[in-house]
């Protein structure tokens, strides 16, 4: 059994994009405070990454472009902070500026000449990461145009391994369509039915008619023409991947990261991080959610997308009314660090909820997390498909729940060995078409507050906190 759960801060908002060619800057390098020190190498249309570390930081970058037009800035950054951004020729003063509190930022300078630019990044307020794109005529790689997208840079497919289980459906090559990096989106599927309209009205406008891989360590293909048909994926590859060995393939590898979704199936979560965690696989899945996929699952596939994941790892399963009777109930477990989305920081994730009256081992759980911890519950048939910017939009038949603290909630008793008391913690309940920012926690759904005495044979207030 792995470690037990251990406090993890709230994981920093990180606006990154995709691998591309070398010769495209994508990451700032320091020291660059100054014009005469900016990084070169802008490629038009390429994100790049950078970070204001201090009251005194800034950026400078420079590009070339190649002939007369439009130059486009736009700058990205998390919403604790306000940066701003300054374009310049080669000499003289700033030709256009983005200096509005504005997310992102942004701005076009019209028929700019050919010629040597500069772009400086300062901050008005807060410090943190921040992505930077500019388009313009010409590309800083010399090549005369944009970066080809980085979903066409992974080569062959490797020779699969003859212990190596899958199933494809459609063709076999990278169909490579273009994403925005940075603007990858996840899907938390809770169990149960699937939801049809979360991969044709989500998922399929996403990935651009891309390719689709299906995650499991047991099964069989049934998720091929499903969400072939569906999404109008190019092609759909299951991959059973039940060994550390298979999960750092070239083969599985490949597959995953040349891929614009990738679905986990229901099955045991356990066993996904037995064998996923801190492996090729688990390195793959990040990046189409880097490049601009989606990363989904249901059930216990729904279960490893949060930073927290509960984690039997070979007992029994938690059930409400019993862990509520001990705060360090044997059937509680939680693991961390699996994956790592901004959206689910300090978050975990649990499914089948309503069905199987998780209510109570769920409030267990974000005690254990803490005041700043979050549960995110879907029932079964139900979805919630999540942006880059933390909108969560709720599809199926049922309801999507949030349990967080805020100041009035009090953890009266989290002893082991002893019933949990919980007093109002915050209950939100989305139906069908409601929404909720991961990022912001902010939503129109008025919440109700929700106790936990497990004292109590009737241990829930008010008696059904559904």
């Amino acid at each position: 059994m792995r470690a037990s759960f251990k406090t993890v801060a709230l994981a920093t908002l990180l606006l990154a994009g995709s691998p591309a060619l070398a010769a495209c800057l994508q990451q700032e390098t320091e020291n660059n405070n100054t014009e005469a020190k900016a990084n070169a190498g802008l490629c038009s249309g390429q994100v790049l990454n950078g970070t204001i570390g201090s009251s005194s930081d800034v950026d400078w970058y420079s590009f070339d472009t190649a002939g007369t037009g439009d130059i486009s800035v736009s700058l990205n950054h998390g919403t604790s902070a306000d940066f701003d951004f300054y374009l310049y020729r080669s000499s003289g003063s700033y030709i256009l500026s983005g200096q509005s509190s504005s997310r992102p930022e942004t701005g076009t300078y019209r028929a700019a000449s050919a010629g040597k630019h500069f772009i400086k990044v300062a901050r008005y307020s807060g410090t943190g990461r921040y992505g930077l794109t500019v388009t313009f005529n010409g590309s800083a790689s010399g090549g005369g145009g944009t970066t080809p997208p980085a979903s066409c840079s992974y080569g062959a497919r490797p020779a699969k391994p003859s212990n190596q289980t899958s199933y494809l459906v459609g063709g076999s090559a990278d169909v490579c369509p273009v994403l925005t990096a940075g603007q990858g989106a996840l899907l938390l599927m809770g169990g149960g039915t699937d939801v049809d309209a979360a991969f044709s009205n989500r998922v399929g406008p996403q990935i651009k008619g891309g390719n689709i891989v299906v995650l499991r360590a047991t099964g069989t293909d049934a998720y091929n023409t499903y969400l072939q048909g569906l999404t109008s994926a190019a092609s759909v590859e299951t991959l059973l991947v039940d060994t550390v060995a298979k999960a750092n393939s070239a083969y599985v590898e490949w597959a995953i990261k040349s891929a614009e979704a990738v679905f986990i199936a229901g099955g045991d979560q356990s066993a996904y991080l037995n064998a996923w965690q801190g492996t090729l696989v688990q390195s793959a899945i990040k990046h189409v959610y880097d490049k601009g996929g989606v990363v989904g699952g249901t059930s216990a596939g729904d279960h490893v997308l949060s930073q927290h994941v509960y984690d039997p790892d070979g007992i029994s399963g938690a059930v409400s009314s019993e862990v509520v009777t001990d705060y360090c109930h044997s059937t509680i477990n939680i693991s961390s660090n699996f994956l790592s989305f901004p959206q689910l920081a300090n978050t975990l994730n649990d499914t089948h909820f309503r069905q199987r009256d998780r209510m109570g081992r769920s409030a267990v759980f974000q005690a254990k997390l803490g005041s700043t911890g979050r549960v995110i519950a879907v029932s079964e048939a139900t979805s919630l498909f999540v942006t880059a910017d933390g909108q969560g939009i709720v599809d199926g038949t049922n309801e999507v729940y949030v349990l967080r603290a805020d100041a009035q909630t009090q953890y009266t008793q989290t002893t082991c060995g002893k019933p949990v008391v919980i007093k109002d913690l915050l209950r939100f309940k989305l139906l069908p078409g409601e929404s909720y920012n991961l990022l912001s926690n902010s939503t129109t759904v008025t919440p109700i507050r929700i106790s936990i005495d497990g004292r109590n044979t009737a241990f829930y207030t008010p008696v059904s906190p559904y």
